[in-house]
Order: structure tokens, then sequence, then C-alpha cells
């Protein structure tokens, strides 16, 4: 008896889940026209990233020309051309500094993202490192989620070890590859003359030094970020994407394949309602960030903070594991971030003015806590969504910091090699195209609460057959 009354209630579980689906679809159709229409605001002024395609056919004739030249050395003898030429005392007193800063900044998610923030900060120019810095921070919130209150359900702990690895190692690999090169750029500047001949004392693959000369003369910023972005992907393909242990664990995983087709493997920006006095780093006053559309409730502003952020922008990547996909990917969030003059705003508000830990809450603390004892523990957390846009105190979703649930890890020696021995690449250095779909409040939301109701079944499951 005691089995078929747990089985029943089981049962009534799941149909009581089912019955939110209807409201569910209602909320996601809402939410498609509210991005439109919000979009439509963001989208009004556009700002010129600078793109010059004269430049552009340049970096292209010459990656085809040292593709040529380097496909006639073999992988072994890569860097040795470069580094015959003994350094001068100066040249190994910077490429000392820089390992040791690279190595210090290198050692979680948190110092990563502070690192490229603060390179942009010193050296606006340098669009890609806070196109890094937000992406970097969106990498923090996804390892946190591991261990949040939704997914920490839903997922075996081996399965989180494995994701939480890939992310941390695809992460602490780019900066790896990417600092060394902000940083040379970085001492260019305070010295005067170009060390971009010390590239291949860092292992950075020959695509990237014509974008760096370049640069140093004209100082294009977009051509450069395009470079950067094609480098960058390629550079955790071979090392990340496409291990064989990442792919038979996670990326053929049915969690990762169900996450991808839900529409949840999702990049956002978050953009400050009221923004801080921009006199120190020249922020721009006056964006005009859009409100939740249709809200039923305001932040409390007690709780939620004059800083608090209730808009924000992004992109939906469908296929992670697709290498030219994520290259456009990229190429989109950097045309969407410097394309619009509200959206750059709003989101250099927001980074001036939100410290990074890795916890949501630091762009929706109405939904979400990094107080575990202050956070919702229901088994019906996505009925909860359902009933307001915002959660009140003592039942929002657990979202830790990251220092409190990940330590520093080591990872194994990288293997050195150079990626660009294709074409392939040299076709994708083109001018990136402004996304118009780009207001993601809604979206995100739905992505949250089809991660509850994916927590809720997994509980109601759970509970069944741990009933004795």
């Amino acid at each position: 008896m005691a089995e078929k009354a747990e089985g029943h209630s089981t049962f009534q579980g799941v149909i009581r889940l089912a019955k939110t689906l209807p409201q569910t679809a209602a909320e996601a159709f809402k939410g498609k026209y509210a991005c439109w229409k919000a979009s439509q605001l963001l989208i009004k002024e556009r700002r010129p990233f600078g793109w010059k395609e004269t430049a552009a056919h340049s970096i292209r004739d010459q990656l085809d020309k040292l593709l040529s030249d380097r496909n006639r050395i073999r992988d072994s003898a890569f860097g040795k051309e470069e580094a015959a030429a003994p350094l001068s005392p100066e040249d190994r007193d910077i490429v000392k500094s820089i390992r040791e800063s690279v190595l210090d900044a290198n050692r979680s998610n948190i110092t990563r993202t502070e690192a490229y923030y603060d390179c942009y900060r010193e050296f606006p120019e340098l669009h890609w490192s806070f196109l890094a810095h937000m992406v970097s921070r969106n990498a923090g919130w996804n390892m946190t989620d591991l261990k949040g209150g939704l997914l920490s359900d839903v997922v075996t702990d081996q399965l989180r070890e494995d994701m939480y690895q890939m992310l941390e190692r695809s992460n602490a690999l780019i900066f790896l590859d990417a600092y060394p090169q902000l940083l040379l750029y970085i001492h260019s500047r305070r010295l005067g003359r170009s060390l971009f001949h010390l590239l291949p004392e860092f292992r950075v693959s020959s695509f990237m030094r014509p974008f760096w000369e370049r640069f140093w003369i004209e100082r294009d910023s977009a051509l450069l970020a395009v470079g950067l972005i094609i480098n960058e992907q390629n550079y955790i393909e071979g090392r990340v994407i496409q291990n064989s242990y990442f792919q038979k664990n996670i990326l053929h995983s049915s969690v990762f394949t169900l996450h991808s087709r839900f529409q949840m493997n999702q990049i956002i920006f978050p953009m400050l309602v009221h923004l801080p006095d921009p006199t120190a780093d020249g922020v721009v006053q006056n964006v005009a960030v859009p409100p939740y559309e249709e809200a039923e409730e305001s932040p409390e502003k007690d709780d939620a903070g004059p800083n608090s952020c209730r808009g924000m922008v992004g992109l939906i990547l469908e296929r992670f594991s697709n290498l030219e996909e994520r290259i456009a990917f990229g190429k989109a969030l950097y045309a969407m971030l410097f394309g619009y003059k509200e959206v750059l705003t709003g989101v250099q508000a927001f980074a001036a003015a939100t410290a990074h830990r890795g916890s949501r809450q630091e762009y929706w603390p109405k939904l979400f806590t990094s107080e575990k004892k202050a956070a919702l523990n229901s088994p019906q957390e996505s009925t909860e969504l359902l009933k307001s846009e915002w959660l009140p105190k003592g039942r929002r979703f657990y979202s830790p910091p990251l220092n409190e649930v990940w330590h520093d890890m080591a990872y194994e020696p990288i293997t050195s090699y150079d990626w660009f021995k294709t074409k392939t690449a040299i076709d994708q250095v083109t001018r990136p195209k402004r996304p118009i779909f780009i207001e993601m409040t809604h979206a995100h939301r739905f992505a949250v609460q089809k991660t509850a109701l994916t927590h809720d079944v997994e509980r109601a499951v759970t509970c069944s057959d741990d009933a004795p």
C-alpha cells in the first residue's frame, strides 16, 4: 500500500508539472514579442566599430602567404625558426615579467575575468578584452550553476565534475594564450616600440602576428577582435572540444544535448538601469535600458539596490561543439556589444559597478541568492517562477559565489602546436554583422524556467526511486 501511495504521489507531482506547460508556452510566446519590441529600442543608434575592408584584405593576403610558407615547415619545428635570434636583456626581462603575470592571473575564473577588465580599462582600444571579460563572467556563472539550486539535482556528481573541468580548461587555456598577447601590447605602448616579435616566446599561433602588427600601426580594434576570436576558438578546438574524454562524457551526453536543444546555451550581457558616476572610466550616462516587459512587480529598492540589473542583451549558441558556429557567434557578440551605443553604455556600466564573484545574484538579486540557507528548496521550483516575475526573500534560487564551491585547480601541461594549417580561418576574417534580436531578458528567464522544470521532474522521479 505504501509503494502504491508513493507512486500515486509521484504521478500527481508529474501531472502538476504537466499542467504548467501551457502557461510556460504562453510565457515563451509573450517573451518573443517582448524581445522584438525591446530590441528595436536598443538597436536604434548604431556606433561604428571602424572596420576597414582594405586592412582586412591585406591581412588575408599576408595570412595566405604565411600559410604557404609555413606548410613547408614540419609541426615539430613550430616556433624554432622565430626563436632563433637571441633576445636582448630587456626583452628577456619582459618575457619573464609577462610569464609571471600570466601565472598569477590565471589562478581562477575570478582572477582571469578581472585581468581582462583591467586591460580594457587602461587601453579601451582593446575591444576584445572587454568582450572576453563579459564572456568570462558567463563562464563563471555556468561553473557555479553546477552546484546551484537548479542544476545540482539534475546532473550526477561525475558529470558535474566533468563539465566543470571542461569549462575551467576552456577558460584557462584561452587566457593562457590571449593574455600574454594583451600584455605584449601594453608593454609596447609603455616602451613606445613594437614587441610582437616576442609572440613566439608564448607559443602564440603565427596567425596572430599580422593582426598585431597592423593594430600597432592603425589601431583597428574590430579587425584585431575578429582575429582573436578566430584564434582562441581554434586554440581550444583541438585542446578541449575534440578531446575524446570530453566528447564522450559531455558533448555527446543526453544532458548537454538537451541543453542545446532547449536553447539554453546563452551568453548574456547584463545592463544597468541606474548608472554609477561615469567620470572615472568614460561610461556614457542616460542609457535607455528597457525595463522587464510586462512585469507585474518591480524590484524593491532596498533589496535590488540602485545598480540592480534588469535589462540584458545576448545571443543563443545552438551548437557549442561546432567550430565555425562558435566563431560566427563570437563575431556576432562583438558586433552586438560594440555596434550599438545603448548596449555598450549599459554593459560598461554593469561591469564598472559589479564585481565578478560568479553568482547570478550579481545581475538578478530578485531571482537568485548567494546565501544557501536563505535559498528556495522546493520540488516545485518551476511553479514558483510562474506565480510572479520575481521571487520573494527566502524563496530565491541558490547561486553560490565561485570560490565557495570550486577551488583553484592545476592542469596538465598544454601541447604546443600551431593550429593554423588551412585556409578556412582566412575566409573567416570578415566584417562582423550586427544581430537584430538581442534583448534577452525574457529568453533568459524562460531558460531559467526550463531548467527549473527539468529540476522538478528530476526531483519527482528521484523521490519515487528513493522511496522504501
